[in-house]
């Protein structure tokens, strides 16, 4: 730290200075009265000088204190993953659609494999939810994203393209949210008590994706518990109501 400095003790010394001569002439002139009073004042001058200039020397101390480089800040440490069942990540995308346009209603809500899960507790940290609009005849995707993977979506919800909707497309046939009452890790729990358990059993790392989508043909919200990377390659898919947690079949 660098002292301040003491420049301006100069004044000090020329009041002493003055005080001295005044002193002077008052003993030349004979009055020992004024002289004790003269040293009295002097003394209580010089009192006040060395209290302004300690006070000085302080504040050049503090600044110089102040004035030195701070150190910097310590790098944000990366966040891992955020993984959740599907009702929680439709919630989230559901608000999203609903501000993209108000009657939109849902087709399908799936999960999204990465390498920052397997599945196996019903929680992804990547989720889609798919929305169709009647009266706009569009539909949209957004995609909610926890991950920390490289190449996942970026954290937050991710609008996806808006394109041309078909209502009698049995794919993306919109359901009431309602109907969507059990959470993918009780339906995770069902599918595995049909199979499931075994498929781990013999590969422990087989990654569980899901998706819910509506029956048409028996009207009934379906969740899809598939035990592999993709629905073409699975080992085993469970069909569980989505409704009541019922198992439904053995899809594969």
């Amino acid at each position: 730290m660098k002292m301040a400095s003491f420049a301006r003790m100069e004044p000090l010394a020329s009041s002493v200075e003055m005080l001295e001569t005044a002193l002077s002439v008052e003993r030349n002139s004979g009055g020992q009265d004024r002289i004790r009073s003269g040293r009295r004042l002097g003394r209580g001058i010089l009192c006040r000088f060395s209290r302004a200039a300690l006070i000085v020397a302080l504040l050049g101390v503090l600044n110089a204190c102040s004035s030195e480089p701070t150190k910097p800040a310590e790098p944000p440490k990366p966040e891992g993953p955020e993984l959740i069942t599907g009702r929680s990540a439709f919630q989230k995308v559901y608000i999203a659609a609903r501000g993209w346009k108000p009657d939109a209603k849902p087709y399908r809500l799936d999960s999204m494999a990465t390498s920052d899960g397997n599945g196996h507790d019903g929680k992804w940290a990547v989720w889609r939810g798919s929305f169709a609009s009647a009266t706009q005849r569009a539909v949209k995707s957004y995609t909610w994203s926890g991950s920390a993977a490289d190449g996942a979506p970026s954290r937050g919800v991710n609008p996806g393209i808006e394109d041309s909707y078909n209502p009698s497309n049995s794919n993306t046939q919109v359901f009431d949210i309602a109907f969507l009452k059990i959470d993918s890790d009780q339906a995770f729990g069902t599918a595995q008590k049909h199979g499931g358990d075994k498929v781990l059993e013999k590969a422990p790392d087989t990654p569980v994706i899901y998706v819910c989508d509506w029956n048409h043909n028996t009207n009934e919200l379906v969740w899809h518990v598939i035990y592999g990377a993709n629905r073409e390659g699975a080992k085993l898919t469970v069909s569980v109501n989505a409704s009541t947690g019922e198992f439904i079949r053995v899809e594969k």
